[in-house]
């Protein structure tokens, strides 16, 4: 977790942050963050994917999926003969 320090608040703009928290019930640093979180707009994002096929999934399923062409296997080769003297 990181500290920032915002220097030169002034003292309306601090109380006004205070009395923020306060009708929210928070704290004033928590406030902050949660104000920080809705500009920058994380307060309603999504969570990221646990994994890498639900990210891929979540990316993808808006369009209606991919097909996707999976080509025939060929049959396995011989095993290269080795010889020993």
């Amino acid at each position: 977790m990181t500290t920032l320090t915002i220097p030169d608040v002034d003292d309306a703009l601090k109380l006004r942050l205070k009395a923020r928290a306060l009708l929210h019930g928070k704290s004033m640093e928590v406030e902050a963050r949660d104000i920080l979180r809705e500009a920058l707009g994380e307060a309603n994002a999504e969570p990221l994917p646990s994994n890498l096929y639900a990210a891929i999934r979540s990316i993808v399923e808006p369009f209606g999926g991919v097909e996707l062409d999976i080509p025939a296997r060929a049959p396995i080769r011989e095993p290269p003969r080795l010889r020993f003297r």
